[in-house]
């Protein structure tokens, strides 16, 4: 009898998840796989969500090491549970708050193990009982027969939960537990009534100070709370400690039993008034499906067309994972608690945070200027906030907590870039004053930047890096500058974007470190990477001759001519060499020397167009989307970083990519579909067509925009948003002539 009830709710579960799954043939939800990179060092969130919304309701493994930083690896087979937050693609594990699992027989409080967990409340589950696409998440619990199907809005959690024929149906609710460097500094929760629990959660890890407001509805009525210090059972409904839980059970037969779980960086009272304007009611199919339609809108935002479907999986799947975060921060009343953890009562704009700006300058942001122009704003007026609360901008923002995570200060490229492409919907004098600020902290180096024009090795560690990440971050501040006629200031900030200048050794060709006495650092291995302990951040100087996307023809320049430049970047394709014992797991998706697994390297295939051999590029774009960007679990090569990777596919598919961060300059590349559509308004389109295109056919014969020849290698931001056509005509060999003539070359603006 048990097993036929649970047959019968298992395949209840299976016809919802195949009414949730159902679409039409140009769904391009149907093409979306949230599993494509949770696998090995990909690190992306499989759950439920809504676009950049605050809630990421998913499973939680038990930590097994740096591949579960989501919290989840597709490897595993054992679940703890399903938080409310969940970071997409970090190198660094945190969140995984307000831990809800369903149970059945003894009260058990603790984890449990992975080797048992059975031991306490975990369970194993098979990814043949596991479905997840956009807005939605389900799993048979296989220890407990339990149906687990998860949705979310912009700020609540949706939990239901089918229990089998039981008189045990519990619910531990484990405030102790997060993911990866995260622990609890001090939880609290209380019954206010038999429906309704409220609470919070602070904690200490990536994020310093966090502090979580949450409050939980339940369907049915709690028959018996429970409240406990760690495993101690105490005898009230409420209790504050360090390690609180609270473990609720309801009666026979229970069956079908649904949450709520609204969450609030201000209050208990805010998070259950986000409860009541987002999701009144309880039916758990209409949030789905208005979650799903929220995705569909976004991802259709750019519509691709192809006949391999594996490639249309790789696409709208990256641009699924590029809509993760940043995530809203902000109630439904647009209140919010800043950086200095005062409340700021109804904001006139959405405040965000998961700002991994080291990673997402590069292509996320550029990306989303073009495919969601309406963010920006908010995204720079929540920087903009936080410069106010903290005295300088954001470096990688975490739950309202300043990380200082990465090297540079990389707000400032994604601020320039908005102001530089016309956005105006924030403060531009204060917008100025904020990154001139911030690039006078004289933290990091920077005391040594702005006195001696230059760090010195031996003073300060990552020195080379740092220098080269200032010196991108003040070629923007200098283009801000000459936008707004500020002649002092462009003077300035030009001259300190040339610094890297003095890191290249001509003898050698690399970028190096010098030490105080004003000489390169010796003994030199260019091959050689010590994570985050020697000159450079997750590289080596290989990787890091490079890293001038603000002045590329200036750093040909160092080389002397054209040619040189080119040998040298073609020998960084296919130089071999050992990085040593203490190398960073970073540096991944080498080919050669080079490595798309991460980010410092994302700009460097489209260098070429700036020495004339754009050809070169569709070679090295092609190569790496074909061997780096597959539609498996294995699909990414490195950390997906909260979208950055996939972002990078995504406007390289177009067929072109923003190499300096600030200055609305598109290199082209090869495209990777026979046409792209990008929805610019609601009457307004750029459609890029690929004439010819196959897997032979990379190269860029001609282009033709808007029905005339056109010979620069590259487009602007203008030209794209002002709606047309782009037409590139493919082919099997390369045009070694188009873009060679200099005045068709990318300029650094």
């Amino acid at each position: 009898m048990k097993n036929i009830r649970f047959l019968a709710i298992f395949i209840l579960l299976s016809s919802a998840c195949n009414t949730i799954h159902k679409s039409t043939s140009d769904d391009v939800l149907q093409y979306v796989d949230p599993y494509i990179g949770s696998a090995a060092h990909g690190h992306v969130f499989v759950g439920a969500s809504v676009p950049g919304g605050a809630v990421q309701v998913g499973p939680t493994n038990i930590t097994e090491g740096w591949d579960w930083c989501s919290g989840y690896n597709y490897s595993d087979s054992v679940l703890r549970g399903f938080s409310e937050l969940h970071l997409s693609g970090t190198g660094i594990g945190d969140l995984g708050d307000v831990l809800m699992m369903p149970y059945t027989g003894k009260i058990r409080t603790n984890v449990g193990s992975q080797q048992d967990p059975s031991s306490g409340y975990s369970s194993h589950y098979s990814h043949a009982n596991e479905k997840v696409s956009p807005g939605f998440y389900s799993v048979k619990l296989t220890d407990y027969n339990i149906a687990v199907s998860l949705t979310a809005s912009e700020r609540v959690g949706f939990h239901k939960y089918i229990f089998p024929h039981t008189d045990s149906a519990r619910v531990i609710i484990d405030l102790s537990q997060g993911i990866g460097w995260d622990s609890p500094t001090k939880t609290f929760i209380e019954k206010l009534n038999d429906s309704t629990l409220l609470g919070y959660r602070f904690s200490q890890g990536w994020a310093n100070d966090q502090r979580l407001w949450f409050a939980i509805r339940s369907s049915q009525p709690i028959q018996d709370f429970r409240v406990y210090d760690t495993t101690t059972l105490k005898s009230s409904d409420s209790l504050t400690a360090k390690r609180t839980k609270a473990v609720i059970s309801f009666g026979k037969n229970i069956g079908k039993i649904e949450f709520k779980v609204g969450i609030s960086p201000v209050s208990s009272e805010n998070a259950l008034a986000n409860i009541e304007a987002e999701i009144p009611d309880w039916d758990f199919d209409a949030v789905v499906a208005k979650a799903q339609d929220k995705w569909r809108a976004a991802i259709s935002r750019i519509k691709v067309a192809s006949n391999d479907a594996a490639k249309k999986r790789v696409f709208y799947t990256a641009m699924y994972h590029s809509m993760i975060d940043p995530a809203l921060f902000n109630d439904h009343d647009s209140s919010y608690r800043g950086t200095d953890k005062k409340v700021y009562p109804h904001a006139k704009f959405n405040n965000y945070t998961v700002f991994s700006l080291w990673d997402t300058y590069r292509a996320l942001n550029p990306l989303i200027t073009v495919m969601h122009p309406e963010l920006v704003n908010d995204f720079v007026n929540s920087m903009l906030a936080i410069y106010q609360q903290q005295g300088k901008l954001p470096v990688w923002h975490l739950m309202g907590n300043e990380t200082n995570c990465m090297v540079g200060y990389s707000a400032v490229p994604v601020i320039a870039d908005a102001m530089i492409k016309g956005f105006d919907g924030f403060d531009q004098n204060l917008a100025f004053e904020a990154m001139k600020t911030t690039a006078n902290t004289g933290e990091f180096g920077l005391k040594y930047l702005t006195t001696l024009g230059y760090i010195p090795a031996d003073k300060e560690v990552e020195s080379v890096s740092k220098a080269l990440e200032y010196a991108v971050d003040d070629g923007c501040i200098a283009l801000v500058a000459k936008k707004l006629n500020k002649q002092a200031d462009y003077t300035l900030y030009k001259k300190r974007s040339e610094y890297y200048k003095k890191y290249f050794d001509k003898q050698t060709q690399f970028m190096r470190g010098i030490m105080s006495d004003g000489k390169f650092r010796e003994p030199f291995n260019p091959f050689q990477s010590i994570h985050r302990e020697n000159d450079y951040t997750e590289g080596n100087a290989w990787q890091y001759i490079w890293l001038v996307p603000q002045d590329v023809h200036g750093l040909i320049d160092l080389f002397g001519s054209d040619a040189s430049f080119t040998r040298k970047l073609d020998s960084l394709f296919v130089v071999t060499g050992n990085m040593g014992s203490q190398a960073s797991p970073d540096i991944s998706g080498l080919i050669g020397m080079y490595a798309q697994g991460n980010e410092p390297e994302h700009h460097v295939a489209y260098m070429y167009p700036y020495a004339g051999e754009q050809w070169k590029t569709a070679e090295k774009v092609h190569q790496i989307e074909q061997e780096f960007y597959t539609d498996s679990t294995n699909g990414l090569c490195g950390n997906d970083d909260c979208g950055e990777m996939s972002a990078w596919y995504v406007i390289s598919s177009l067929g072109f990519y923003q190499v300096n961060p600030a200055s609305g300059i598109f290199v082209f590349g090869t495209p990777g579909f026979d046409k792209a559509t990008i929805k610019i308004t609601k009457n307004k389109e750029f459609v890029i067509r690929a004439k010819d295109l196959s897997d032979k056919n990379i190269y860029i014969q001609s282009v033709r925009l808007n029905g005339k020849a056109y010979t620069k290698s590259y487009i602007t931001y203008k030209d794209i948003m002002g709606g047309g056509n782009l037409e590139f005509i493919m082919g099997a060999k390369p045009n070694k002539n188009f873009g060679k003539n200099p005045q068709d070359r990318p300029i650094d603006n």
